[in-house]
């Protein structure tokens, strides 16, 4: 974890800046980069729009000074260019006097030319030198060589240049999580948060999964902590993901079981950043993460079943993997199981103090005069971390008469503790255009896209960007990385509390459900009311006028919801209503007519959300569309077309997820030239849709289940997600291999599709599961960055060519026609599962063996165990004596082999761990702990087979004396252990490993090694004295009490130094 101190350094514009000669490197090797990086989520500054030239612009130098990391890409030409040589003179200035981290990449040249310039490099150094003074040459040869000192990555010492690529990313990855932004440097009090929060984190034990709860009242500082946390730690983890605001998820209108469908879906959609994926089934997190070690954070959860969809149990997630649940709700957190807390106390006086002096005088203590005042009104903030933000904000630069003024009013409340009350201060001190726009975001713009935001308030009075500015200043709101604007919910709940103390016809919000249903029954709206936030779930019923929204013309905001599901329907609205035509926000859940009124002007319209409607269709002819942003119409099953879009040209999502009627997307969306996302999951009827247009902003699309589509969608050149699995798609089109953006594929379950031609060099992931493709192009070898092919169930998949060096995942289960896999993966740290391919051909297998050193994980059909596990025994436990005086260390490795049988009495999928324990006794019969790892989810064998793996002894060096005893025992509550093997590898053989970014540790169960003693009575089992079911059958070489004694320690021991395995 990065130290919290670091919370302090500079704000930085962009995470890299790269310096290179862009003949040698601009079109290969840095394009690869950046893609790298953007992967990652890493900015990179682009200088493409800056003229060259002998000197270095000021952008340019701004640009390096505002950049976290200086990455120099030294190529044989880079000393040919004044410019590059300018560059690298004020880098390695700016790490001198700024302390910015500076790496180096040596792309075909040796770092002693680039030294002491020599070589190509020196003659290309020369000959810029001879254009200009002695002062340059001596000041750019003092850089160079400085810049040579620093160690970086040398093209020549790696096989292929997407390796090199993937450990740049990852080294950037973790100097970024070192060196935080300041997003959280107004957060006095964090670091001791931080500090104790890791103690609860046990970060260093990757022997299982663990949830930790933060709990504390509303404005504490909860979300904030952990956003700090997933600022500093997601680096560490395989994925990683913040779910928000996840108060009020459940309900939205489903019923248990869809609404927890919906939480998983949004949990893997994001944290495997694929956008619209589609879950059918309550295991979705179990299956996608077992393996996998992550970091979600749940924030905000105010019901159980939350987490029981979303973190039901530690087993879903990999070794290593924490989760995070913040909520207000102790009770809740106790009654799933977390009893591993962290209490987020109110802060003492004196760190209240200085969080209200960090707002109010942009320092920690309090301007001279101001002492006593601040002293007070620390104390009439109830040391709530946000209102002291708040207050302290609304009162910066204020004169002491208004400290006064401001204190008066809240000491006049009966209740200091009423916090809305001290965040109203807030409010008051805005102007009235400010507080209109506090007043909009609280009720319908919370965590909406500000482009959305700035759309939809343009006609009205208010200043947005300088009101949003003002909100922000004032702490009020903040604006996230997604450019969302985000309010916290005790402030909207003062925004709400303002409106219900307004006079009801000055009214211009409406919130209240039975005012508005006397407003929509009895005509009583008038022109000041410009919003309508309509809660329809505490209703019996409401029968809207004709004449009720006419009245209301200057009305642009229209949102009828449900908060709490109750299965029924109760608005009426009549057969002709008339939306007003300043209506900017159309946002109607289960809208009950079959068509939008004949005379509804759309000509304003920014955002249109009718989900759960009964709508067939929409409108007659080409409309008015050009504010048009966003279009949902999810789950209206009975809609059976869409309008002409021609004119939507600035609509930039369209969503008809579950529009079951649907048969036909119109040829007008070659009109859309702002459409990013194209979302038609579960269109179980949609046929045809629009091909060999060009839509250059199109960047997602999402066709998973539209079951009758056997059009390949050729949208777009700039795709980089293509989702569309089971469709009845024949053939992927040869034009694909020009989309050059393209990173992630999915035709999981698209049988018809028997043949592949060709794929771009950009492809990350491609899943085929579940196709009856016969072969897999050979011109895959040349996709360098992919890393996850999946081809499960592929039944008619018979051989497998030459794969690329960095892939890192080869899903082949059940690929039951499968016989040969040329040249099997070369890549360290690669899993390769071919499960049930019971036809791979022996020469497939012996080259599979012959690299299982190199790989993390194999699993394969398989009734011999082979002789490289040099330690072997029959059942699920062996003993290794050892015959020399040898330590062990972290540094040491061994490679397991288990033979594992079906077990045909367990046929489900839970409990599929495939575990190990391991333990040494010495030869003194001095003992050390128990270890333990959880490799993955046991795969679903039909019949005997070999699964091998990695693994490390503990951090701690162990000596071991002649005689000493290693024990090792494996279960499986799903499969029988027929065999097992060990390797205990050599350092030569260590060294194939030694790029494993991912590797299972087996952590420490205790420190105390004096205390890890049993006593017995004599002849007396330890199974007799500790009973679990899991340790039954233990059978080995060598079986003796001290196999006992080892079950006891680990029993003894699970629920006191193992409890994150479990929920706590």
């Amino acid at each position: 974890m990065a130290s919290p101190s670091s919370l302090k350094s500079r704000n930085y514009r962009f995470n890299i800046f790269s310096s290179f000669h862009g003949p040698d490197v601009r079109k290969s090797f840095l394009s690869h980069l950046r893609k790298q990086f953007n992967y990652n989520g890493i900015t990179m500054f682009d200088d493409q729009g800056i003229e060259r030239s002998e000197t270095i612009a000021p952008s340019l130098i701004q640009a390096i000074r505002e950049s976290r990391i200086l990455i120099v890409i030294l190529s044989t030409n880079y000393a040919s260019s004044s410019w590059c040589l300018n560059e690298l003179v004020e880098i390695m200035e700016c790490k001198k006097v700024m302390g910015q981290i500076v790496m180096t990449i040596f792309y075909g040249v040796d770092p002693t030319h680039v030294r002491k310039q020599i070589g190509d490099f020196g003659k290309a150094f020369s000959e810029t030198c001879s254009r200009n003074t002695d002062v340059e040459m001596r000041k750019w040869s003092k850089a160079l060589t400085d810049v040579s000192n620093i160690l970086g990555e040398h093209l020549l010492n790696w096989d292929n240049e997407a390796n090199m690529i993937e450990k740049v990313a990852g080294d950037v990855s973790r100097k970024l999580n070192a060196t935080p932004s300041r997003d959280f440097a107004d957060m006095v009090g964090l670091e001791e948060h931080l500090k104790k929060i890791e103690f609860l984190l046990h970060l260093n034990h990757d022997d299982g999964a663990m949830i930790v709860g933060i709990c504390g009242p509303a404005g504490i500082g909860k979300t904030t902590i952990a956003r700090a946390l997933h600022s500093l730690l997601s680096s560490s983890f395989q994925l990683s993901c913040f779910m928000e605001n996840l108060r009020g998820s459940y309900n939205s209108g489903l019923d248990e079981y869809g609404l927890k469908l919906c939480l998983q879906q949004q949990l893997l959609s994001k944290i495997l950043n694929q956008n619209g994926m589609r879950v059918y089934h309550l295991g979705a997190i179990h299956e996608r993460l077992c393996d996998r070690k992550v970091l979600i954070i749940l924030d905000d959860v105010n019901d159980l079943k939350q987490l029981e969809a979303l973190a039901d149990e530690t087993r879903w997630f990999g070794p290593g993997s924490r989760i995070i649940v913040t909520t207000e709700d102790q009770e809740l957190l106790q009654q799933h199981g977390i009893n591993n807390t962290y209490q987020v106390g109110f802060p003492s006086k004196e760190i209240s103090l200085k969080i209200l002096c960090r707002y109010a005088f942009r320092q920690s203590f309090p301007h001279h005069g101001f002492k006593e005042l601040a002293l007070r009104l620390t104390k009439l903030c109830g040391n709530l971390p946000l209102g002291l933000r708040v207050v302290g904000s609304s009162l910066r630069g204020k004169k002491e008469e208004e400290w006064e003024e401001v204190m008066c009013r809240l000491e006049t409340i009966l209740d200091h503790r009423d916090i809305e009350e001290v965040l109203r201060v807030g409010y008051e001190s805005l102007h009235e255009n400010e507080k209109s726009l506090f007043l909009h975001i609280a009720v319908f713009f919370n965590h909406k896209d500000g482009d959305i935001v700035n759309a939809m308030l343009a006609e009205t009075n208010l200043d947005i960007k300088h009101g949003l500015r003002i909100l922000v200043n004032k702490s009020l709101i903040y604006i996230s990385t997604k450019r969302e604007i985000v309010m916290h919910k005790l402030l909207q709940q003062v925004g709400r509390q303002v409106i219900h103390r307004q006079e009801p016809w000055k009214r211009q919000i409406l919130i209240d459900a039975h005012e508005i249903c006397d407003v929509l029954e009895n005509d009583t709206g008038n022109r000041a009311v410009s919003g309508i936030s309509f809660d329809t779930s505490g209703i019996a019923e409401v029968i809207i006028s004709d004449r009720a929204l006419r009245r209301m013309s200057n009305l642009r905001f229209l949102s009828v919801y449900k908060t709490r599901y109750n299965g029924n329907d109760r608005v009426h609205i009549p057969e002709e209503i008339e939306f007003p035509p300043r209506l900017r926000l159309l946002h109607w859940e289960a809208y009950p007519k079959k068509s939008l009124p004949l005379r509804f002007c759309l000509e304003n319209l920014v955002e249109l959300y009718m989900r759960d409607s009964q709508l067939e269709k929409l409108w007659e002819g080409a409309q008015p569309l050009t504010n048009l942003k966003k279009m949902d119409f999810s789950s209206s099953r009975k809609l059976k077309e869409l309008p002409d879009l021609s004119n939507a040209t600035n609509l930039k999502r369209l969503q008809l997820n579950g529009c079951t009627s649907l048969v036909e997307i119109p040829s007008t969306i070659a009109n859309l030239h702002k459409l990013e996302d194209l979302v038609m999951n579960s269109c179980v009827n949609l046929e045809v849709v629009p091909t060999h247009i060009n839509l250059a902003s199109l960047e997602r699309i999402y066709m998973i289940g539209c079951s009758r589509l056997r059009t390949f969608p050729d949208m777009s050149t700039n795709i980089s997600q293509l989702l569309m699995s089971e469709t009845a798609v024949e053939k992927v089109p040869a034009s694909i291999r020009l989309w050059s953006r393209l990173s992630y594929v999915d035709i999981r379950g698209s049988g018809n599709l028997k043949t592949l031609t060709h794929f771009p060099e950009s492809l990350w992931s491609l899943d085929l599961s579940y196709t009856d493709i016969e072969k897999i192009p050979y011109c895959i070898k040349r996709i360098h960055h992919l890393q996850s092919l999946e081809v499960t169930g592929c039944r008619k998949l018979a051989s497998l060519p030459e794969l690329p060096s960095s892939l890192r995942l080869l899903m082949a289960e059940d690929c039951k026609s499968l016989e040969n896999v040329t040249s099997p993966l070369r890549t360290p740290n690669a899993k390769l599962n071919f499960t049930n391919c019971f036809k791979l051909g022996g020469e497939s297998r012996r080259v599979i063996i012959q690299s299982l050193f190199l790989y993390e994980f194999v699993c394969l059909p398989g009734r011999e165990m082979p002789p490289e596990f040099n330690h072997q025994a029959r059942g699920n436990s062996l003993t290794i004596i050892n015959e020399k005086d040898c330590s062990f260390s972290g540094s040491s490795k061994f490679k397991v082999c288990v033979m594992i049988s079906p077990n045909h009495h367990h046929h489900t999928k839970e409990n599929r761990e495939l575990r190990l324990k391991y333990g040494i006794i010495g030869k003194s019969g001095y003992r050390y702990p128990i270890f333990i790892v959880h490799p993955r989810e046991s795969p679903g064998i039909r019949t005997d087979h070999l699964c091998i793996f990695h693994c490390d002894f503990p951090g701690e060096e162990i000596l071991l004396d002649v005689g000493s005893k290693i024990l090792f025992e494996f279960s499986s509550r799903y499969c029988e252990i027929i065999e097992c093997g060990v390797r205990i590898l050599t350092k030569d053989e260590e060294g194939s490993n030694n790029n494993r970014s991912n590797k299972y540790r087996l952590d420490q169960v205790s420190e105390d090694k004096d205390n890890w003693s049993y006593e017995f009575e004599p002849g007396e089992s330890i199974l007799d004295k500790v009973s679990d079911e899991e340790e039954d059958n233990v059978e080995g070489k060598e079986h003796t009490n001290c196999w006992s004694w080892l079950f006891a320690c680990f029993n003894l021991f699970h629920i006191g130094c193992l409890g994150w395995g479990t929920k706590r």
